[in-house]
């Protein structure tokens, strides 16, 4: 006869008190960044901080159903869950009101849906019910693969709005992957994609390619007991480049500097497959592969930046790395935000007090740009407040992660993590000019129901599995 669990006195009450400040401290900073005098109430419900309570009112009603209902009933469910995601995200693009050129939104009468939030829970549940398997292992290609699938479709879907902010969100999970074993290779190739995308960015493409294949020849040079192996490779990159640049430019004309090395090293890799084979050249093997994996990635990120980003997307990438300047263009909301944070000084300007808020200098200053209001109006005392909420409740996360007696809520929890952390980290950088404005709400904090329903379910989800750890799931 299984034991009944109290789940009232098992609850984290540290997680809760830190949610209800945040939510407390969000409510207040919306209804001073749309004040308006001729509504002064905060229980006004014709103005978004009205509204917001009905979503705060609605979010405790979830918070009840969340924590009555038995926990392994997401286990069991936990497909379902995320095939019903799927099937939404399907059903938005065809039946979604487009809002700012993106079909995110399910519309019914002046309520909106937003099903990319509900998404995220939905795909961490499925990814932990995966993970928890009996012999899986990041380890196994079929694991490693399933579970990037997982992560990749309600992705793509979300793409296909397009909404990038919540597309990157998902990417995230890649914590959830390395806490369960994923090799710390995979970890440093995605830091130094991630560097090469940052370089890609600021730098000319033939210059990376040279770069590249120099580093590449050095190293394999210093480490590598036969350089005559590495010679023998130079050469052959070399007269396989003058091979297609003499084709292609005398005969065709039809191709640039860039298209010329990416030819040559793959052509030269290709005539190096016998001596690589013949003299188990492992170390020349794994070279190429970076210098091909690394060219890949700069022709993706150049093409992608080109040719499938939007202008204003663009515009806003290029002016976080200080390639150019538009303060009234694109960059307008992100030199506004900026000024507004530096505006509020150590302690701010007061409560209700603050200028650029006032006279709507910051666009979604209520929503994505949320941190805007308590930089101007509370300060630097504000602002920190925020950041060490947010870093006790990802502290206290971690901690009942490691505690969980199964997996599968282990896993939960870490996925939890990679999604706040990823929010926390992207809008306030953003905010404060370290990040591209990508549009993606401050958990917690920013007006919306969809946003701030999504974010209990899948933090209450998770203290729902811990009040009752004690019960092994899986």
């Amino acid at each position: 006869m299984p034991r009944k669990i109290n789940i009232w006195t098992n609850l984290d009450w540290i997680t809760i008190t830190i949610y209800l400040v945040m939510i407390f401290y969000g409510w207040i900073n919306i209804y001073a960044a749309v004040y308006n005098e001729e509504h002064t109430s905060i229980l006004d419900m014709s103005q978004r901080y009205g509204k917001q309570l009905i979503w705060i009112s609605a979010a405790a009603v979830i918070v009840l159903i969340v924590l009555f209902t038995d926990s392994r009933f997401y286990l069991f469910f936990s497909y379902l869950f995320y095939i019903f995601a799927i099937i939404t995200l399907l059903l938005v693009l065809v039946f979604g009101k487009e809002v700012n050129g993106a079909k995110s939104w399910f519309e019914i009468g002046d309520f909106s849906l937003q099903p990319a939030e509900f998404a995220k829970f939905a795909t961490v549940l499925a990814l932990a019910r995966y993970l928890s398997g009996k012999n899986r292992e990041l380890s196994q290609p079929t694991t490693l693969f399933v579970s990037v699938a997982l992560i990749f479709l309600p992705a793509f879907l979300i793409f296909l709005q397009p909404d990038m902010g919540s597309v990157l969100v998902f990417f995230a999970l890649v914590l959830v992957l390395y806490r369960q074993g994923l090799s710390t290779y995979f970890f440093i190739t995605g830091i130094l994609a991630a560097a090469l995308f940052i370089i890609t960015l600021v730098a000319d493409s033939i210059y990376i390619y040279v770069s590249l294949i120099i580093i590449a020849v050095v190293i394999h040079l210093v480490t590598d007991r036969n350089p005559l192996l590495t010679i023998k490779w130079i050469i052959i990159m070399i007269i396989s480049g003058g091979v297609v640049y003499s084709l292609y430019r005398w005969i065709l004309d039809r191709i640039n500097i860039d298209q010329i090395f990416i030819l040559a090293v793959v052509i030269s890799g290709l005539s190096m497959i016998y001596y690589i084979y013949r003299f188990k050249a492992r170390s020349l093997l794994i070279l190429y592969s970076f210098i091909i994996g690394s060219m890949i990635i700069v022709f993706s990120v150049d093409y992608t930046f080109n040719n499938i980003l939007e202008q204003h997307q663009r515009t806003r990438i290029n002016a976080v790395l200080g390639i150019e300047s538009d303060p009234y263009g694109e960059g307008y909301n992100l030199n506004q935000s900026k000024i507004s944070i530096g505006s509020g000084g150590f302690s701010g300007k007061g409560f209700l007090k603050g200028t650029q808020t006032k006279f709507k200098f910051v666009p979604e200053q209520s929503t994505d740009f949320i941190f805007c209001t308590v930089g101007e109006e509370w300060g630097f005392i504000g602002t920190s407040f925020v950041v060490i909420l947010f870093g006790l409740l990802m502290v206290r996360i971690i901690i009942l992660a490691e505690r969980q007696r199964s997996t599968f809520s282990r896993i939960y929890g870490y996925g939890v993590l990679s999604i706040i952390l990823f929010h926390f980290v992207v809008n306030i950088g953003m905010t404060i000019g370290l990040i591209p404005v990508i549009g993606i709400p401050l958990p917690f904090f920013s007006y919306g129901g969809s946003s701030l329903w999504g974010f209990t379910i899948l933090l209450f989800i998770f203290l729902r599995f811990d009040a009752s750890r004690s019960e092994y799931l899986v």
